[in-house]
């Protein structure tokens, strides 16, 4: 990589072989679990749940996560991810429990990770009982720090035909049988991931219908909601995330009306000023989709100084990528089949570099490399005297707070209903 020995310190970063994490859980953050005013109850939650083995590993509260997008948020990009922010939590694609089950002599293919990728969350699709128990008991040795249940997956493929993702909104007393077997199969806090509403079944009475039948009878007490209703009629999961308005007001009065249970916010949130513009309204918890993919250095790059208040790290896209080649060579080709290949490998970094100058030139060069480079180290070589070297070396620096106003009057009542509803006694 052109210039790479020049490029300052390096931060540290061990690179094994994948290999399963069934590890002690070693505490990167066993100290000063930040909590902010808005964030209190949900920090505590976590920490009181993440002492479940010895030693302790604690980590910062989700204040911010990367939201799990199949065939993106898999381990090339989780390594990106976090080389660039050390605090945000990160989500696997969706694993079906089926697959789960059926591939016991093959788990490391399905949920092995490097332990860096601490905190990571496994999310499970499904909606057999039986299933979902035991793809969570084959997954808890992996150490995974949370188990959350797919029901937001508008695919016709997941939720079509009465089968799960999104199509379980419809019935929550299932969810909350799931979410009890879940739980009940490892030792970490269990989560859901919802939309606001499928189909006709829209209002926000069914909303809070669903959140209190499940939160009531599983111990389930983490909702992410995608601030979108689904549609069901043939539309694809892309124009289901444009197509269905978003409602933030939905996701704002279950803060109101749910005191007891903590909330992240998911669905058109792009950059840290929106993701800080909705925290300020009371956000317990923001996830991010498809930006912190297409956009990394940006939408990553920002969350552990504006986000997470921690200093800033000086680090530059040229040391991200001495970090990711060293990485990606040490993994090419170890699942057999040449695969992972190049292409798999330096994917998730095609948007490192996205509206700097040089960005166009690089993606070219990168189409003709993929084809006769043989290792991560000579694909970038190649091509990366594409971008400037002030590009590779400059840093982030946390911008002032903006005026970002997106969700300033998402606190209203809806439809002038508020719903009533108290955490029962145990």
């Amino acid at each position: 990589m052109r210039g790479m020995a020049s490029a300052g310190h390096i931060l540290s970063v061990s690179y094994t072989p994948v290999y399963s994490v069934i590890l002690g859980r070693r505490g990167r953050f066993s100290q000063n679990c930040i909590c902010r005013t808005r964030s209190q109850r949900l920090c505590t939650y976590f920490q009181k749940h993440n002492q479940h083995t010895l030693p302790v590993r604690q980590h910062l509260s989700p204040l911010f996560s990367v939201a799990p997008m199949m065939d993106w948020t898999d381990n090339h990009y989780r390594t990106l991810a976090r080389l660039i922010s050390k605090h945000a939590w990160l989500y696997t694609e969706m694993v079906a429990a089926e697959t789960i089950v059926h591939q016991t002599e093959n788990l490391d293919r399905f949920l092995a990770y490097r332990p860096e990728q601490h905190p990571i969350v496994l999310q499970i699709g499904g909606n057999k009982l039986d299933r979902l128990a035991r793809a969570t008991e084959l997954a808890s040795p992996y150490g995974y720090d949370e188990i959350n249940l797919n029901c937001g997956c508008p695919s016709s493929k997941v939720a079509g035909h009465g089968c799960f993702g999104v199509s379980l909104m419809l019935e929550p007393k299932l969810v909350a049988e799931a979410m009890s077997v879940i739980a009940a199969n490892c030792d970490v806090p269990v989560s859901v991931k919802c939309r606001i509403g499928v189909d006709d079944h829209d209002s926000y009475n069914e909303l809070c219908d669903f959140i209190s039948e499940v939160s009531s009878k599983s111990p389930t007490k983490h909702f992410i909601i995608h601030s979108r209703k689904a549609l069901l009629n043939g539309i694809s999961p892309a124009d289901n995330r444009k197509i269905p308005p978003l409602k933030y007001e939905f996701y704002y009065a279950l803060l109101r009306d749910f005191p007891d249970l903590m909330f992240t916010i998911n669905g058109g949130i792009k950059s840290i000023d929106e993701v800080n513009a909705a925290r300020r309204e009371g956000a317990h918890g923001v996830m991010v989709g498809r930006a912190a993919y297409n956009t990394p250095w940006h939408a990553l790059g920002l969350v552990d100084t504006a986000v997470y208040g921690a200093p800033q790290s000086g680090l530059t896209r040229r040391q991200v990528l001495e970090q990711y080649q060293a990485y990606g060579d040490s993994v090419l080709g170890k699942q057999g089949n040449s695969r992972p290949n190049i292409r798999d490998i330096v994917k998730p970094t095609l948007g490192l570099f996205h509206s700097a100058p040089g960005n166009g030139l690089w993606k070219r060069k990168a189409d003709e490399a993929f084809r006769r480079c043989t290792t991560v180290k000579s694909f970038f070589e190649e091509t990366l005297d594409a971008i400037p070297d002030w590009v590779l070396d400059e840093t982030l620096e946390e911008t002032p707070s903006s005026t970002v106003e997106t969700f300033a009057n998402s606190k209203i009542d809806v439809g002038d209903v508020k719903f009533s509803w108290e955490m029962p006694s145990k």
